[in-house]
């Protein structure tokens, strides 16, 4: 597991594969897929830390809900999308389902452990968030846990339905672009 050093950034990623063109001298953390297994590596990567001189970037890619939506995004806000909030709020506890990521654009990120296919579930997200994605909620909880600062950059690899069974084919083109905002705004 890759540790941060002070003033660095760590960029963390899902798949080895979407992190293809991140430059070799940058620190690197691949979770695997799932909001439990990014917040897991994110969390042990940040142990021992200086949060107040560390930065989190999550890279990877995401699923549009929305037809016409495409390119590089840096949500400000992530979205637990496969959490029964609403049941958790009646019962009086905060599920904490929502996280504002400081420094980001309009676009909100739904992340969940459910690969998004359904036209029904896709359009059911759609009306609450522009991207999908498995990992950026974890990553931003860990994050806030740890007092790090994040910054989550998704690339549009699909459009959230039978498309995105396609991402092996997909994920190359959306790593380039991800590696050249990383190499332009960290490196």
């Amino acid at each position: 597991m890759t540790s941060v050093r002070p003033d660095q950034v760590l960029v963390v990623a899902a798949t080895r594969a979407e992190a293809a063109y991140v430059p070799a001298h940058l620190p690197l953390v691949v979770t695997g897929l799932g909001k439990t297994a990014a917040a897991v590596a994110t969390t042990r990567a940040l142990a021992g830390v200086d949060p107040a001189r560390a930065l989190v970037v999550n890279i990877g890619t995401a699923g549009a809900l929305r037809d016409g939506l495409a390119g590089l995004h840096l949500p400000g806000l992530t979205l637990n999308h496969d959490m029964n909030a609403e049941a958790i709020r009646a019962l009086g506890y905060d599920p904490e389902d929502r996280l504002v990521i400081e420094g980001g654009d309009e676009t909100v990120l739904a992340s969940g452990d459910v690969f998004v296919t359904d036209p029904v579930v896709r359009a059911a997200l759609a009306e609450r968030a522009h991207l999908v994605d498995m990992e950026g909620y974890g990553v931003a909880y860990a994050c806030r846990a740890m007092g790090v600062q994040v910054r989550l950059v998704k690339h549009v690899s699909d459009n959230a339905d039978e498309s995105a069974l396609d991402w092996p084919a997909r994920v190359d083109a959306s790593a380039a672009v991800l590696g050249d905002w990383v190499v332009r705004n960290v490196a």
